[in-house]
């Protein structure tokens, strides 16, 4: 309902009732509000309270009296709306009142389990820098898709996280999603996992973890309105989770995150987000030693996307990865090459059903995913031709890394190290993996750890006596276990 409201401003006192308008969001937020339950409590429909913040409608007095009262801001939004009244008709009526003061920063519950809502920007990098745009490393806006929006700025972005994590369907009847949270929460989610790649920042699960716990919460009313916007991203959610813990070796977690992913990304319709969640359970699986699973996983992702040929690579890779711990050469080299098949004829689309390949080309993804199918195939066989495809594979892969994926050149790296070792050449292997070492903090239990782990099995297995190799072997040791 629009009635009541005053009209459009004309050009003239436009500014005057955008500034109110921004006034009158702080306020809401403060308040802890969406704009659905504040239109509810007026009398008004949320596209009309949209309108008032955007300073595009007038807000009667009347009206505002009822806002700040709904608000509790004490007669300041009465104040301020009676500044713009006096501004925009060039009268004095309200300059005494003298300037409007800005609400108080949010004071919001503690997210059960968590630290107080505000104690996000303490989590968060000191040097964060929001995107200014969505979309945003390989994230797009669920509502506004590759169309482009604008993000919110930090302190916003902070105040409307709190409130999301605050509230949910078990403190109101009906809620709504308020499409700045959108924003603000896919800008969060591009943070943490650049802010992860390029510097392994353990927070990024923090932060992630706890915004889906509310996510959680909010999803639990299936026929709720917020659910078209909220499912792509509680499932991009879900699936980043699945993929740091799974980075950092926590599997149980990343295998239980996955799995809402993948239940998230059925409801919503995103055939990118449900590949990317097999493709990390593939990799659990086999990493777990359970080789059935792994190959069911990559076999499910050709099944999720018939007919797309990102996603026929995709499973291939996995499959071959799957085929390679059991040193089955013909299955492993025979899905590595439909995997290379299917790479002509990825287009411009796929990026649209798969956001991500923005930020990691398919070919990136197969030269990788073929160095780790080849060298797990050269340590299972013996063969050393394996292995120096494998050394080709990897060093193809890094050339195409993007600058800053820190986290991924140093698995590279160690990819190529082991693969050299596998080629029997461990003079090659310890002057790629030293400076790995020397410049990263490794914790054992991560896929680098892993990784690193399966480096110094190999080294070791040589009994090679020469002292450089020995001590690079005792380096390792000191690292994985």
């Amino acid at each position: 309902m629009t009635e009541g409201m005053g009209p459009a401003p004309d050009a003239r006192t436009a500014e005057v009732w955008r500034a109110f308008g921004t006034r009158l969001r702080q306020w809401r937020r403060r308040a802890g509000l969406t704009q659905a339950q504040v239109g509810a409590r007026v009398g008004y429909d949320h596209t009309a309270i949209s309108k008032l913040e955007h300073g595009t409608r007038r807000t009667p007095l009347p009206l505002a009296r009822r806002l700040d009262e709904l608000m509790s801001a004490d007669g300041a939004l009465l104040a301020a709306c009676e500044a713009a009244e006096a501004a925009g008709t060039g009268g004095t009526g309200a300059e005494s009142a003298g300037p409007v003061p800005a609400p108080a920063p949010a004071r919001q519950g503690p997210f059960p389990g968590e630290p107080a809502g505000g104690a996000l920007l303490a989590m968060l990098p000191p040097d964060t820098v929001l995107p200014s745009r969505l979309p945003s490393y390989g994230l797009i806006c669920p509502v506004h898709g590759r169309d482009g929006c604008t993000v919110p700025v930090l302190a916003d972005v902070v105040a409307l996280h709190s409130a999301f994590c605050s509230l949910g369907p078990a403190t109101v009847s009906c809620p709504a999603l308020d499409i700045d949270t959108v924003h603000a929460l896919t800008a969060l989610l591009a943070v943490c996992l650049r802010a992860d790649e390029e510097r392994a920042w353990p927070g990024a699960t923090v932060v992630v973890e706890r915004t889906l716990h509310a996510m959680l919460r909010w999803m639990a009313l299936p026929a709720a309105p917020y659910q078209r916007q909220l499912a792509p991203l509680a499932a991009e959610y879900a699936q980043s989770a699945g993929c740091l813990r799974l980075l950092w070796g926590r599997n149980a977690t990343a295998m239980a995150w996955l799995d809402r992913s993948l239940v998230w990304a059925g409801l919503a319709g995103h055939v990118g987000t449900e590949v990317a969640a097999l493709s990390d359970m593939s990799t659990l699986a086999r990493l777990e030693g359970d080789g059935p699973s792994a190959l069911a996983y990559g076999g499910a992702i050709r099944q999720a996307a018939v007919g797309r040929y990102w996603a026929g690579a995709m499973s291939d890779l996995y499959l071959a990865r799957g085929h390679a711990v059991r040193g089955d050469a013909r299955q492993t080299l025979g899905h590595i090459d439909r995997a290379w098949s299917q790479l002509d004829r990825v287009g411009e689309q796929d990026e649209t059903e798969a956001p991500w390949l923005s930020v990691a080309s398919v070919r990136l993804r197969v030269e990788s995913g073929a160095a780790g199918a080849l060298r797990d195939l050269a340590a299972a066989t013996g063969d050393r031709r394996l292995a120096l495809r494998a050394v080709g594979a990897a060093r193809t892969a890094l050339t195409l890394l993007p600058p800053g994926m820190h986290s991924a050149r140093m698995l590279f790296l160690v990819r190529m190290a082991d693969a050299h070792v596998c080629a029997r050449d461990p003079q090659a292997a310890i002057a790629i993996a030293g400076p790995v070492l020397d410049t990263t903090e490794v914790t054992a239990s991560t896929l680098l750890g892993q990784e690193l782990r399966g480096l110094h099995g190999r080294l070791a297995a040589r009994h090679d006596n020469r002292p450089e190799i020995e001590d690079f072997t005792r380096r390792l040791a000191a690292v994985v276990r």
